[in-house]
């Protein structure tokens, strides 16, 4: 296994004496393997949350849209939109992005065209202003597939095909096409779009339902994959999340978005021991609920304390 890397550490000054403080608080509780208070926890989150809220920095939102995906990432005033969890989610992603006071999203993408991903697309593409819309070449014959077309059609978006290597910025945050890399047959998870997300100092990756096909090209592409935050793919399946993978990514923490006991059994077993055994923090929605991750550019700090249960799902008939 590869090394772990080591954050450069900035002095505690001004604003982040207090968060300072705290950290060091939850460093000793950690350290003594005791259970951080409530209320230590809630302080935790407030002192993160004001370090950031003056609009600098970069926020990443892993939403809990149950059995599905969404995340929000915001920088400098820009917006982005991965994904928009199942049909029945639509207005739920709606509200949230207004209430963070989002009216415009400079880019959206839809990872690919199964409903858990894009169920909810169609309402945030009628009711945002959405400057560039990114799906993968690859349809699917469903009508939940066909309303996002629909709507692209009814608002006059164009879809920019995802094209690997291709660099975007998203204020001082820039986000490089990592997948889809060839064809996948019917695999509609394989063409899951892809991308590595920088700011600063820190690398968050994400790539939707991708599979072992996929995660093989990936690290074939030439594109280096070393990140701090792993989004864990297709929910956590064993059918992704290879070690292979898991080893070339090297992240400290992972992000597993699922529903609460959903019929998959997601997260699986075997990738929950995988990721403990590499000695990675593990963040999921099922059981915090929405996770958000901070970036100053050199360090990362989220709203809550990693996950400790590492239980797997367990498969509903």
């Amino acid at each position: 296994m590869g090394k772990r890397r080591k954050k450069k550490q900035k002095h505690p000054r001004g604003k982040w004496l207090k968060f300072g403080l705290v950290l060091i608080v939850l460093t000793i509780f950690l350290a003594l393997g005791e259970k951080l208070p409530k209320k230590m926890t809630e302080a935790f989150s407030e002192q993160a949350e004001d370090a950031f809220r003056d609009g600098s920095g970069l926020e990443i939102h892993y939403l809990d849209v149950g059995q599905g995906d969404s995340t929000l990432i915001l920088c400098d005033g820009h917006a982005m939109l991965i994904d928009a969890g199942d049909n029945d989610r639509g207005t739920a992603v709606q509200s949230y992005l207004e209430s963070q006071g989002v009216t415009t999203l400079d880019y959206v993408i839809g990872t690919h065209p199964d409903a858990d991903h894009i169920g909810g697309l169609d309402v945030v593409l009628y009711k945002f202003d959405c400057r560039t819309v990114i799906m993968p070449d690859f349809e699917k014959d469903t009508r939940t597939y066909d309303d996002v077309v629909q709507t692209m059609k009814q608002k006059r978006y164009k879809n920019t095909l995802p094209e690997v290597g291709t660099v975007y910025e998203l204020g001082s945050a820039v986000f490089t096409i990592v997948a889809p890399n060839g064809e996948y047959g019917d695999s509609a998870n394989d063409y899951s779009v892809g991308i590595l997300l920088q700011h600063g100092e820190n690398r968050f990756l994400f790539t939707g339902d991708a599979e072992e096909a996929a995660e093989t090209d990936m690290l074939e592409n030439g594109i280096d994959l070393k990140v701090d935050v792993f989004k864990a793919a297709h929910h956590g399946s064993r059918t992704a999340n290879t070690e292979e993978f898991l080893q070339a990514v090297d992240s400290d923490y992972a992000v597993i978005s699922c529903g609460q006991d959903n019929s998959y059994g997601h997260p699986h077993a075997e990738v929950m021991n995988r990721l403990r055994a590499m000695g990675i923090s593990v963040f999921r929605t099922d059981e915090q609920g929405t996770i958000v991750a901070y970036s100053d550019g050199t360090q990362i700090t989220f709203n809550m304390s990693p996950d400790e249960s590492w239980k797997a799902g367990e498969p509903k008939n």
